[in-house]
């Protein structure tokens, strides 16, 4: 059923329980994790055109590293992975790397209860209502 699993990250701490999830389903269906990492590119389009290109450059060495920890961590498991990174809109990002690469099932976090975060358009809410395929989000926000 779940033969290609997508993760999207963004690199922190907090992915941890995400990755466990999604390691565990793909291990018992073995199946290959998708890892994906998204340059925001609305968080620097009021910069000066002289600083956006090292602006991109520092993001896409986020990107490497979070996307290399979480392809480590799933190769230990001895999981199949791929990665990619992308630049645009998260959420519309996420949406067409898995209709593009076939994805089975998204696994994302999600910061839960956090109201204003959710009343602002989440990366994770757009995910949910616009997927041709089934989301598991995980609840990554701080707990009371």
């Amino acid at each position: 059923m779940y033969e290609d699993v997508l993760v999207p990250t963004d690199g922190s701490e907090s992915m941890d329980a995400v990755v466990e999830h999604a390691a565990d389903i793909a291990a018992r269906r073995d199946a290959t994790v998708h890892v994906l990492y998204v340059i925001d590119d609305r968080s620097f389009l009021t910069l000066q055109d002289g600083m956006k290109s090292d602006v991109e450059d520092e993001l896409r060495a986020e990107g490497e590293t979070a996307t290399t920890s979480v392809t480590d961590r799933l190769e230990r498991d001895g999981l199949a992975v791929r990665t990619e990174i992308r630049k645009g809109n998260p959420a519309d990002e996420v949406l067409a790397y898995a209709d593009e690469a076939g994805i089975d099932l998204v696994v994302m976090g999600t910061h839960g209860a956090d109201y204003q975060r959710n009343m602002l358009g989440s990366v994770s809410q757009k995910v949910v209502t616009m997927s041709d395929v089934p989301v598991l989000t995980v609840n990554i926000g701080e707990r009371t």
